[in-house]
């Protein structure tokens, strides 16, 4: 663990008045006076005094382990613990641990000083806990009016063997999840992917393709088309190229399922008048660029949602967030459900796809020491490259590495420049791990050589 401590009296060159204004597009002046006010009363200045800073390292629920470590290896992540001068604590959580130099400006500050904070979404997490515990207020009250009380929420998984995406969707109906997002895969098809999950799916279950800005010589509409046939699908995220807004434009008026776009060029500013999906995403945003644009789509009246991976911390800011913006109606996506453990005692646990926004103050969450300090030891085995063994129905086979560091293949190999592929080819994958036989060195040295392996039957 890492503290950084108060070394020095800081303050931001832009006054707490100007941060409060960079929030009231969605935030009322108020709201936030009152809490400040509130939080005054009862506790004085407030001043953080010292950030601990935890790396850990997470390991996947069992049932669906196999395939997330194969695409990714372990996951890491930082736990942040913010303390003040009068004894409060807020949590917040990142992908990684920020740079001290970042770290060290909320040092001496008010969290009250990071009002619709666009530095870190991690610590900003942790300044809005901070200020709702302060205030005696949960956090969506520090964004405006509610608009719901439960949030929609979406599971996630990746692309995998059809009877494994079958396992995932009756594992996570189980759990309460009406929806599942996944990164489809040209080493899948897909098709059998959707007769495999229709199989199982119960009624008004629903599947979100991401399509990660295309990449294979699939003829788009006919594709999304196809899929649409199935009750179960659900919606299409990012199925065109990403500076393509009028493909975009023309195929959510084409398709009947609707079209999400996240990876826009214009940082959905453009996108958004001109209307170039049905929905939108907004991955990992600061707090406050995420307040700006959900006025944006306010003021549009066309729905989004937001993507930030992470624990039960990160789940519930954004649910919190998703509930005081107007058209954040959109299912939210977190990943933590494939989390085995976390580091704090609450869960955030869906009811027929729906999330209940917590009420207590903050976060409305309370930190697991012990669970903290027990995780903080745990080595998962990192796994290791291994061999995509693809067979297509004419008899071919191919063979190609996969590196876990380099999760990106497995959905868009396009960018490796090895040969096109398709989203709906006559394939079968299976998952070739190092098996210690000569066979598998010698196929690993080739592909190592030329790049990926052809045989003929």
């Amino acid at each position: 663990m890492h503290i950084i401590k108060q070394s020095r009296r800081q303050f931001l060159t832009t006054s707490t008045a100007g941060l409060f204004g960079t929030a009231t597009m969605i935030a009322p002046w108020k709201a936030v006076h009152a809490a400040k006010k509130t939080s005054d009363s009862l506790h004085g200045p407030i001043k953080i005094t010292d950030i601990e800073i935890h790396e850990i390292t997470d390991e996947f629920v069992d049932w669906i382990s196999y395939e997330l470590s194969h695409f990714y290896g372990p996951w890491k992540r930082t736990i942040y613990v913010v303390h003040t001068n009068n004894g409060l604590s807020g949590l917040g959580e990142s992908g990684q641990t920020e740079k001290p130099e970042i770290i060290e400006q909320y040092i001496g500050t008010s969290p009250f000083d990071w009002i619709g904070d666009e530095t870190s979404l991690g610590l900003g997490t942790a300044m809005y806990d901070l200020m709702g515990k302060a205030a005696g207020v949960p956090v969506y009250k520090l964004f405006g009016q509610r608009y719901r009380r439960w949030v929609p929420v979406s599971s996630w998984t990746v692309s995998t063997h059809p009877k494994r995406m079958a396992v995932a969707v009756k594992q996570f109906a189980a759990m309460g999840y009406t929806w599942m997002k996944y990164h489809l895969s040209p080493f899948e098809n897909v098709i059998d992917q959707m007769e495999a999950m229709q199989a199982v799916a119960p009624k008004g279950f629903r599947i979100h393709h991401d399509i990660t800005m295309h990449g294979t010589n699939d003829h788009m509409f006919e594709l999304l088309e196809n899929i649409s046939k199935y009750p179960i699908a659900g919606c299409f995220e990012d199925p065109l190229a990403k500076n393509d807004i009028e493909g975009y434009a023309e195929l959510t008026k084409r398709c009947r399922l609707p079209i999400v776009h996240h990876n826009t060029p214009l940082l959905h500013t453009f996108e958004v008048i001109r209307r170039s999906a049905d929905a939108y995403m907004l991955g990992h945003y600061s707090i406050g660029r995420a307040q700006r644009r959900a006025g944006l789509f306010a003021s549009a009246n066309v729905p989004f949602m937001l993507q930030n991976t992470g624990g039960n911390i990160t789940r519930a800011m954004t649910t919190h967030m998703q509930s005081a913006f107007k058209t954040a109606s959109f299912h939210l996506v977190n990943a933590t459900e494939s989390k085995k453990w976390d580091v704090v005692k609450e869960r955030l646990e869906p009811t027929n796809g729906f999330l209940r926004v917590p009420e207590r103050p903050g976060l409305g969450l309370t930190l697991d020491r012990t669970e903290l300090n027990r995780i903080k030891k745990l080595r998962p085995p990192q796994q290791a490259k291994w061999i995509i063994k693809t067979r297509f129905a004419n008899g071919t086979r191919m063979y190609n590495i996969h590196d876990p560091k380099k999760s990106l293949f497995l959905v868009r190999p396009d960018r490796w420049r090895l040969l096109p592929m398709s989203y709906d080819s006559p394939l079968t994958t299976e998952y070739w791990d190092d098996d210690g036989s000569v066979e598998y060195r010698k196929m690993f040295y080739r592909i190592q050589q030329e790049g990926v392996v052809l045989l003929k039957k």
